[in-house]
């Protein structure tokens, strides 16, 4: 080993010094988080009530309960699940393959995740599936939402998207609101303050608090396990829940910018810190910023590997982005996904926009800046439809890149109770 290098070897008294910092009976940081667990019950307490209220019986009951118009469509779902309307996987890969379909052996370890972002509107999920019956589509194996969640909460969309990815077989992810653009920061405006976002937004002062407060009420009355995290101190805060026995999960965003594998280290080496006895951690995908290469996913896996975390945590990596509002069109990834994915194993390919050259062709193209628009608004402005067509391209250009990936002998990670 270099001279050099050694120098880096952590000290075990350091560690100790970490652990009396957190057993301190006086450590007001760890006390105001375990206040705010006891509001909701023991441990074991919340995550029978997470059980419960997740379950799917228990979300149609609710929804029938309240005469939702949601019902019918749910109902819908199942019934084209049960008659097995979706193309299956095998003559998915006919279809595309021909006879090699019949002698391929697929690549099943680095399996990738077919991801769509984001299904703001129950709605949305029901025109996916009746477009991936007509198409012979595969639909997703993963789904990210952002809509507010009070706002989802009111209209029983939350309810309905939940039962939805319980149909169709597939992980999602519901974004909190104690998420930094909430008016969180006083000091910063509209367009006047934007020097002022690139540092201060996130969660700040008692936001952490905030945030494991509104997780934990969606996690017991919603079943709700995944939720979106971009901020430092509450991805710590997420750690400590699931290391007291919350079966918590979490993903980290984009937006909080892990654009290297020295930001991936620092992150995965605080999951493992405080990982259970049986090494799982709260921490379940990684959403690297957009500016990465094959090279920083692949330095990144090394890390992984080393913190034994790689069945653990998913690397999530945008192969198409919004057409506007957050990068430089054009963007699409697809082609470094079917390189990387042939030696990095657990990523998920996440659809934010359609294809490029289908986007230019939209009088509305997709527009991540439209993600936090109330529902009223996006009404009166007449958008839904348009929002939903950018959503259904999302959903076309998802299909291509499964149709390449199984074409290279990689296999896909689909809604696994549709094929």
């Amino acid at each position: 080993m270099n001279e050099l290098q050694e120098k880096l070897k952590i000290d075990p008294k350091r560690l100790d010094e970490i652990n009396a910092f957190l057993m301190d009976p006086d450590n007001d940081l760890v006390k105001r988080l375990l206040a705010v667990i006891e509001k909701y019950g023991t441990v074991e307490e919340i995550n029978q009530k997470h059980e419960e209220s997740g379950k799917l019986e228990n979300i149609m009951a609710r929804l029938e309960e309240k005469k939702s118009p949601y019902v019918a469509d749910l109902k819908w779902l199942m019934e084209q699940r049960d008659n097995k309307a979706f193309i299956s996987k095998a003559d998915y890969m006919k279809k595309h393959l021909g006879d090699k379909a019949d002698t391929i052996v697929l690549n099943k370890t680095n399996a990738v995740t077919l991801e769509i972002s984001v299904v703001n509107f129950f709605p949305w999920l029901i025109a996916q599936a009746k477009m991936a019956i007509e198409k012979e589509q595969l639909m997703p194996g993963r789904f990210i939402r952002v809509r507010n969640m009070k706002e989802a909460e009111a209209d029983d969309d939350i309810l309905a998207v939940a039962a939805g990815m319980k149909i169709v077989g597939a992980s999602y992810v519901e974004t909190l609101d104690t998420k930094g653009t909430d008016g969180s920061n006083n000091a910063l405006g509209g367009p006047d303050t934007i020097a002022g976002y690139f540092g201060g937004l996130g969660s700040p002062n008692d936001y952490p608090y905030k945030w494991v407060d509104e997780y934990l009420y969606y996690y017991i009355n919603y079943g709700v396990t995944q939720v979106l995290n971009t901020n430092p101190g509450t991805v710590l805060l997420g750690y400590m829940l699931h290391k007291m026995g919350i079966n918590n999960e979490f993903k980290i965003s984009v937006f909080m910018g892990n654009d290297n594998p020295i930001a991936a280290f620092w992150t995965m080496m605080a999951a493992r810190l405080f990982s259970r006895e049986d090494g799982s951690t709260s921490l379940v995908g990684l959403n690297f910023s957009n500016s990465i290469n094959t090279d920083t996913l692949r330095a990144s896996n090394a890390v992984r590997q080393s913190m034994k975390l790689t069945e653990n945590v998913r690397f999530e990596h945008h192969i198409t982005n919004g057409y506007k509002g957050v990068v430089i069109q054009p963007y699409l990834r697809r082609d470094e996904l079917l390189d990387m994915a042939t030696d990095v194993p657990n990523i998920s390919a996440k659809h934010e926009g359609g294809d490029p050259d289908v986007e230019l062709t939209r009088e509305h193209p997709s527009n991540c800046l439209e993600y936090f628009t109330p529902k009223e608004d996006i009404l009166k402005q007449g958008l839904m439809e348009k929002l939903e067509l950018n959503y259904l391209d999302k959903q076309d250009s998802l299909d291509k890149t499964a149709k390449q990936l199984l074409q290279k002998g990689i296999d896909v990670v689909c809604a696994q109770n549709l094929h």
